[in-house]
């Protein structure tokens, strides 16, 4: 037991270096305006431009601001990337709107992303698959996790290697229909 008369124990050499730094630390953090941590804290706001090229819609929206989701603009972009072809809507995946909106911001916030697809019904699927040995059974498009994109302006390749750089699910490029697919499926990536 110490008392007050006692000397202070002896700091090893290291601990007492440790406790320096988090002091110093400490103190360095509170001469930080307490604005500047509600900034850190804050998420960004995601929005995003898009033009569906099968309905001629188009919709800029804000669909995430002071950290929370706006349902009536996840709505609207559900709406917009709906199956055209029998008006089917579906929840898009908020990680793909995610996705979207840094490719857009990367490009330019300007140029409104041309959707070619976006959500499909099964039925349509199907369809599609009859037609097609590029349309797999499982699509990502029938969960609102994929879509098939591309921006006016970008050339495909740069748009496809910086989709590959986000790693963050499928990436396929179809030069000759001029569009990238993208999804929020494992990472793989295809086509030339």
């Amino acid at each position: 037991m110490l008392d007050h008369k006692s000397p202070t124990p002896h700091m090893p050499c290291t601990s007492r270096r440790k406790f320096l730094k988090i002091l110093g630390g400490v103190s360095a953090l509170s001469t930080i305006p307490s604005q500047s941590f509600a900034n850190i804290q804050q998420p960004r706001e995601l929005g995003l431009s898009l033009l569906n090229l099968h309905t001629g819609e188009s919709l800029k929206s804000t669909f995430f601001s002071e950290g929370s989701y706006l349902n009536e603009s996840l709505n609207d972009l559900n709406f917009l990337l709906r199956d055209h072809r029998n008006n089917q809507v579906h929840q898009m995946d908020r990680q793909l709107l995610s996705l979207l909106h840094d490719l857009q911001q990367q490009f330019g916030a300007d140029k409104p992303l041309h959707i070619i697809s976006a959500y499909r019904s099964p039925e349509t699927n199907e369809k599609l698959r009859a037609n097609s040995k590029k349309v797999t059974k499982k699509s990502y498009h029938m969960k609102g996790q994929a879509i098939d994109i591309r921006i006016p302006g970008i050339p495909l390749k740069e748009l496809h290697q910086a989709s590959l750089e986000k790693r963050a699910g499928g990436v396929g490029i179809y030069s000759k229909s001029d569009f990238i697919h993208l999804d929020v499926g494992r990472v793989r990536s295809w086509g030339v």
